[in-house]
């Protein structure tokens, strides 16, 4: 696979993955409304999507090593990745209760990460165990931070 494919890929999914938990329990524990958690969502995947896309179009831009072609192709990548990740976390919202959802749309989340981490250790012969656990638990503290953040608003803004 492409260097450029593979950074679009990689960036795409983590920042998918983490935005979107930390956005959906943030709104799930601040409001508990259905449709501030898929408001959230949409955002991520629609703004974020563009955001980081634009971000890793800047950050190849400034590295001397990548063609044009190899930049967008980053660029592209990234943005459909983030927003095809973020978007399948609307499914469970969809289909279950809000609290059944943002529990099941936690475990997917989680599989995700464990999947793309272990399929990255094995691809640069380390140690999948480590950086799985390194990944996840980076995931569990972002969805810890953002649940006491919700639950802080609520609080005192609620």
């Amino acid at each position: 696979m492409k260097e450029s494919i593979k950074i679009g890929i990689s960036f795409g999914l983590t920042s998918g993955i983490i935005t979107t938990l930390g956005i959906m329990v943030g709104l799930n524990e601040g409001t508990g409304l259905r449709l501030a958690v898929i408001g959230g969502i949409l955002t991520i995947a629609i703004a974020d999507a563009f955001s980081d896309a634009f971000g890793i179009h800047i950050s190849e831009e400034s590295s001397k090593r990548n063609s044009h072609k190899a930049i967008w192709e980053a660029t592209f990548t990234t943005f459909f990745t983030k927003l095809i990740i973020a978007l399948s976390f609307l499914i469970p919202i969809f289909l279950f209760e809000l609290s059944t959802a943002i529990k099941i749309n936690l475990l997917w989340g989680l599989f995700l990460i464990v999947t793309f981490n272990y399929l990255l250790a094995k691809s640069r012969k380390e140690k999948p165990l480590k950086t799985i656990f390194e990944h996840v638990s980076i995931a569990i503290v972002v969805v810890i931070i953002t649940f006491f953040v919700g639950k802080f608003i609520a609080i005192y803004f609620g």
